[in-house]
């Protein structure tokens, strides 16, 4: 059998790990886009490359002092969103995804913690470590989410026992209540565990898989988004019962959609990803409308910055790059584009301006939305580099490592590019300061 686990109200039950005092009130872990970033003082950024997975990003900001205050502007407005919600917090409707402003409308006794990364990343950590020491195969999907591969391993009639004594190992050890599910599909598993919530464990055996999809709204399978959420309403299927039933209608849609059958059939029963090497890597912000375009193009320099730090620490070389842009007016847009050559910083900042020259089509249009994303990288591709820029190349390559250095022993923001700042500098904008 396989197994996911997943970490209840994880962000929350983190912060009662340092804070016993939180256990048993309702408390929220917020989140907002972060200004700090496009700051000309220091950033506090940290990077997490080696996890992803919801609200979790490339870089964060390192909060420091008081917690709510983070997320007060100036003008005494309350900002941002709800990242994760404890249970006590949920019993008063307070969900995922809702504003500050109300959830503290419906509970003004909620505690408000700004989200420490680092924390959560050296607990997430933690229990794959843990659970490494007591299952042969352990994937992770995310900083929340692990699945495990019992075949062989522990035999089905006693996986139940199994789950059960892993939760209270985990409390034991690490102070983090968990949910697992187990089934013969890692993606069956996954559905069980959100019955199993909190603090549960469901095993569905073979012959209880059919009739507990019965009752599974279509939504709740992972992977069937909203286009073909429309098509199961045009033809009424509501459950996951109803959906495994009219198999040749679902096949006929496209090849994506027989895929997804064959998930939830059970016919793909998903094998364990273990160590996936990573195949892309990216930063993204998003922050009021902002028409200037000198700023604008400030900003991807920021951005820019981050990112050549991130894909120098992990000592890959990206071939293909690609800018996004969302519009407060117009519709989002997007540009790629390739380069078979050895990555440098300085190169990547200028190929950034390009693409923002490119992608940015309404002048005249406020931008709420900046994201750059690197990948298909030498290593995984096996593309080969043009010789007639190594010498280039290498002088850029001495300079990376020097800066690089430096940053890390300073922080990123040690050094600039000297349009990153808003006054007019008196380096050149390709200098870095």
């Amino acid at each position: 059998m396989k197994i996911h686990i997943d970490l209840d109200c994880f962000f929350v039950s983190a912060e009662r790990t340092v804070a016993p005092s939180l256990v048993g009130k309702p408390v929220a872990v917020g989140g907002r886009g972060d200004p700090y970033i496009f700051s000309e003082g220091n950033s506090r950024q940290d990077l997490l490359s080696d996890i992803t997975g919801s609200f979790v990003g490339t870089f964060f900001h390192r909060y420091e002092g008081d917690d709510l205050a983070q997320y007060i502007d100036p003008d005494g407005r309350i900002r941002g969103i709800v990242t994760t919600a404890s249970y006590e917090a949920r019993a008063f409707g307070i969900k995922t995804g809702m504003s500050l402003r109300e959830a503290f409308s419906l509970c003004p006794s909620l505690i408000i913690k700004a989200p420490n990364m680092r924390l959560y990343h050296r607990l997430s950590r933690a229990l794959h470590d843990f659970l490494q020491e007591r299952i042969p195969m352990v994937e992770q999907a995310s900083i929340d989410e692990f699945y495990g591969d019992l075949e062989g391993w522990i035999d089905d009639k006693d996986v139940p026992e199994f789950t059960d004594a892993l939760r209270h190992a985990i409390k034991r050890h690490l102070n983090l209540p968990v949910s697992i599910g187990a089934a013969h599909s890692k993606y069956i598993a996954k559905l069980s565990t959100d019955e199993a919530k909190p603090f549960g464990c469901r095993t569905l055996f073979a012959h209880e898989v059919e009739p507990f999809l019965r009752k599974i709204p279509v939504e709740k399978f992972p992977g069937i988004g909203r286009s073909l959420q429309r098509r199961c309403r045009e033809y009424r299927l509501e459950t996951l019962g109803d959906l495994l039933r009219a198999q040749s209608l679902v096949r006929s849609w496209s090849p994506y959609a027989s895929a997804l059958y064959d998930r939830i059939s059970g016919a793909d029963l998903g094998e364990l990803a273990l160590q996936a090497p990573r195949k892309s890597i990216g930063i993204s912000r998003t922050f009021d409308p902002v028409y200037d375009r000198d700023e604008l193009r400030r900003r991807v320099a920021i951005l820019a910055r981050h990112l050549a730090y991130a894909i120098q620490r992990l000592q890959v070389h990206p071939t293909t790059f690609t800018l996004s842009l969302h519009y407060l007016h117009y519709p989002k847009a997007c540009q790629s584009l390739t380069e078979l050559r050895w990555f440098s910083e300085r190169r990547f900042r200028q190929l950034a301006m390009e693409l923002f020259a490119q992608t940015d089509i309404h002048r005249s249009g406020a931008i709420t939305h900046l994201g750059l994303s690197a990948s298909h990288f030498s290593a995984q591709t096996h593309r080969i580099f043009s010789l007639l820029d190594v010498e280039n190349a290498t002088a850029e390559h001495t300079l990376d490592d020097a800066t690089l250095k430096i940053r890390n022993k300073y922080g990123l923001d040690a050094l600039r590019w000297g349009n990153e700042f808003t006054m007019t500098p008196q380096e050149p904008p390709d200098t870095l300061v």
